[in-house]
């Protein structure tokens, strides 16, 4: 092995100290080198996008960013929707997974803004929930209807994202398809069906009888549905949204992915950062892996292929959300 290089600062005190050896009567101190300041973690700059802020709708938050991949063939699409709980973030908020290694692998991007549950709710949607989740839909289809102008495959699209932007691209994946073709309008007969989703540490249910069971410090949902508690009772939120389960059952069925789910579904990776544990507390019920392990009961019990990826999980044959979509836009549709 080479022998390393000293660095400066260390020349530096070596030397100082020998001078002290020679003159001990100066008691000369040894140098000291600063602590060095931790390095500031760089903000993920994307690669310039081929075309920015298009609008799919009239709102200024329905706009979109397209990355078009380099290819002399239609290529497929990851439809990107961020998280943020339906009230923060933006277009560039974790697209890092997916967007660098999409483009060289010939795969476009897009990624979503879209209506925050505060600018839903001023908008007079009811349920609140219902503003991300249709303009993402509504995206979805104006996406689809550039496919010839963008170079894109219509057939092979798949939804990424995190959290509430993975709970939306689950919502799309499981939802019967919203297209309505008897429409005049020729962006709403485009289908909003998924080719496959591989989504990070999502809520796979919006149902709180659910999420009490599964995690019972469960603590988020009220909000997709504008449940807030009465002053009067001095009551946690999610209490109240438990409480108001019953009245919003339609509303839960509708917008719940894991009430969507059925056979002719696409495939699905869903990815945690830590192991599950079900029916207990969890250092992060909101990202728990618990909303994994019953989401994939479910699929299972529906024969839909759905792969789980934590800590120590079984089976894993894609380790990253991007390895899940590389392998499933590129490979064969489910028959």
């Amino acid at each position: 092995m080479k022998p390393l290089i000293p660095s400066l600062t260390t020349l530096v005190i070596a030397a100082v100290g020998a001078v002290a050896a020679e003159n001990p009567a100066k008691d000369t101190p040894p140098a000291k080198s600063a602590p060095a300041a931790p390095a500031k973690k760089p903000d993920y700059v994307p690669p310039t996008p081929t075309l920015t802020d298009v609008a799919y709708g009239t709102h200024t938050k329905q706009v979109l960013n397209f990355w078009k991949a380099d290819s002399d063939k239609p290529t497929p699409l990851i439809f990107f929707i961020h998280g943020g709980g339906w009230g923060a973030g933006n277009r560039t908020s974790g697209l890092a997974g997916v967007l660098p290694d999409a483009l060289k692998n010939g795969i476009s991007v897009v990624s979503v803004e879209y209506r925050f549950i505060s600018e839903a709710t001023a908008d007079g949607l009811v349920p609140p929930v219902k503003g991300p989740m249709l303009d993402c839909a509504r995206a979805l289809q104006f996406v689809r209807s550039k496919a010839q102008e963008w170079n894109l495959d219509k057939t092979r699209i798949g939804a990424s994202g995190g959290s509430a932007g993975a709970c939306t691209s689950l919502w799309l994946a499981f939802h019967d398809d919203l297209a309505d073709p008897k429409s005049e309008d020729p962006i709403a007969r485009e289908s909003t069906r998924l080719f496959c989703a591989a989504v990070s540490a999502p809520q796979t249910t919006l149902d709180p009888r659910q999420m009490r069971e599964w995690t019972p410090n469960s603590k988020y949902g009220a909000h997709a549905f504008g449940i807030k508690p009465d002053p009067a009772k001095k009551q946690p939120t999610f209490d109240a949204f438990v409480e108001s389960r019953d009245t919003i059952l339609p509303w839960i069925k509708e917008y719940s992915p894991y009430e969507l789910v059925s056979g002719n579904d696409p495939q699905v990776g869903l990815y945690f950062s830590t192991p599950p544990a079900i029916g207990m507390d969890q250092a992060d019920p909101t990202h728990s892996a618990n909303f994994g392990v019953k989401l994939k009961e479910h699929c299972d019990e529906n024969k839909v292929p759905c792969e789980l990826v934590y800590p120590g999980a079984p089976d894993v044959r894609h380790p990253t959300t991007f390895a899940f979509l590389l392998d499933a836009l590129k490979g064969e549709p489910r028959k």
